[in-house]
């Protein structure tokens, strides 16, 4: 005696696989699915790239114009201190920067272009130094400024990112080296 529908469960089972290799339902979503976190993760690293560069674009600005009060005698003559410096060069970069906790400024003074020597921001361990120089100079003289910023670092992707600090962070550095006019004071 043969069994009954033996021969039905392996066709019934071939028609549900034919059915669902036709059926496309969902398929957009699902190959959505697969590429939306690389496309993401990418996507957002082109954005802090290019954040990055824009900052560091707008802190350069921002220390050649604050510079020129420097070149010429003007923060010289108002008496700026180093924190009066800093305040011209964060007026210049919007709200971009934490200028508060993060921006460094150094000015440094020489008699001539060769004795200028440029110590490293950074120390041995990889991290921003504490304490920087505040010396406009006077008339004709040659100044050195420059500026750092700590940038926050979010994306890592693939083990590649922005981060050249100890602590993870991207510095942002500008520098801009002048002689001063041969203002009188």
């Amino acid at each position: 005696m043969a069994k009954v529908g033996s021969g039905d469960a392996p066709r019934a089972r071939r028609g549900s696989f034919r059915r669902f290799r036709r059926d496309e339902n969902g398929a957009t979503a699902v190959e959505f699915g697969i590429i939306a976190l690389p496309f993401i993760a990418l996507m957002m690293a082109i954005i802090e790239t290019a954040l990055v560069f824009f900052a560091g674009q707008a802190m350069e600005t921002a220390v050649d114009r604050a510079s020129r009060l420097v070149r010429t005698g003007q923060a010289q003559q108002q008496g700026f201190s180093a924190e009066d410096f800093k305040k011209e060069v964060c007026s210049g970069v919007m709200s971009l920067l934490d200028c508060d906790n993060g921006l460094k400024i150094d000015v440094a003074t020489y008699k001539n272009f060769g004795d200028i020597a440029l110590t490293k921001p950074v120390d041995g361990a990889g991290n921003l130094k504490k304490t920087f120089d505040y010396k406009p100079g006077n008339g004709g003289d040659i100044v050195v400024v420059r500026a750092f910023y700590e940038w926050p670092v979010y994306v890592n992707l693939l083990g590649h990112n922005l981060a050249n600090m100890a602590n993870g962070t991207h510095l942002l550095s500008s520098a801009t080296a002048f002689r001063n006019e041969p203002f009188p004071w």
